[in-house]
This record gives structure tokens, C-alpha cells and sequence, in this order.
């Protein structure tokens, strides 16, 4: 199992993605879907790690800068296959330690308030993330979590992917 910087240009992402895509528009509405697209996700303020299993991507997470000291998760998936191996944690824990290598001294994200979500609210919470304001260009929205995490910028943890 391998977490790489990806380009976004390869099939299988792409794919990946539309999945992830689907599946986010098939329970929440569409005002409170937040997921990025295949051209939002290449934005420059933008990193997209995938994850890979040989050639086969299993997950998928991005970090997108919002200033100097800010910067917020983005598209984390793991695929349902793959699912309840650690994988996610794993993720998580490389994108997170990728935000303190950067200098970021807080990290936050976004996310359902649906039970369809409850297993990603129990990972963030079980990684230190804790209830917050809407936060960039979120609104307040009974169908959204706001979590954020406070970092020591430059610092990265013990657990390597």
C-alpha cells in the first residue's frame, strides 16, 4: 500500500472519483454537497494524494490551502472494499502530518451530518478533531459538520504511511 501525490490525469482516479462524486449526491442534498470535482481538485492551492494498492486506487484525500496558517481536508474516500483496514487512519494521518510539514497550524473539513457519515466523524474525532464554526466560504447548514484540528506547524507525528 503506497500514498502518492497524484496528477489527476490517469483513468483510474478519474473513475475513483465520479464514484466518490456519486455517491456523496446520492445522500445529501445538492446545496450541501461540497465534494470537488476532477478541475476543482487541480487547483493549485490543491494537493491530492491517492492511495494504491499495486496499481488499484483503495483511497484518496486532498489538502486544500485557505491561507498561511489554514488549510482543509478535501475528498477523503476509502473505497467500500477497502474499508474498516485501518486505511482511512492511515490517510489521515499522512495528510495531516503533510499540513504541519507545511507550516499549517490548524486543519479543518467538512463533512455529512447524516448517519451515513458517522463512521468519518468517529475517525476524525478518534484523530483529535473537534466541533467548529462553519469556517472559509461554508455557511452554517443542519446537513454539514464543521471539525477542525489544531497542529504544531513543522512538527509531524510518529505514524508514517
Amino acid at each position: 500500500m503506497e500514498i502518492i501525490v497524484d496528477d489527476l490525469t490517469g483513468p483510474e482516479i478519474a473513475e475513483f472519483l465520479a464514484a466518490h462524486v456519486a455517491e456523496l449526491q446520492s445522500v445529501s442534498p445538492p446545496e450541501s454537497t461540497h465534494a470537488l470535482d476532477l478541475d476543482a481538485l487541480r487547483r493549485p492551492e490543491i494537493t491530492f494524494w491517492s492511495m494504491r494498492d499495486g496499481g488499484t486506487v483503495v483511497g484518496c484525500g486532498a489538502l486544500k490551502e485557505l491561507d498561511a496558517d489554514h488549510a482543509e481536508l478535501k475528498s477523503m474516500r476509502i473505497a467500500p472494499a477497502h474499508q474498516n483496514r485501518g486505511l482511512a487512519s492511515r490517510l489521515l494521518v499522512h495528510i495531516t502530518e503533510a499540513a504541519q510539514q507545511r507550516g499549517f497550524s490548524r486543519l479543518s473539513l467538512e463533512t455529512g451530518s447524516f448517519d451515513f457519515f458517522a463512521p468519518a466523524r468517529h475517525l476524525y474525532a478518534k484523530h483529535g478533531f473537534t466541533p467548529c464554526e462553519p469556517f472559509a466560504d461554508y455557511r452554517p447548514d443542519p446537513n454539514s459538520v464543521f471539525l477542525t484540528k489544531q497542529l504544531q506547524p513543522g512538527r509531524a507525528g510518529s505514524a508514517r504511511a
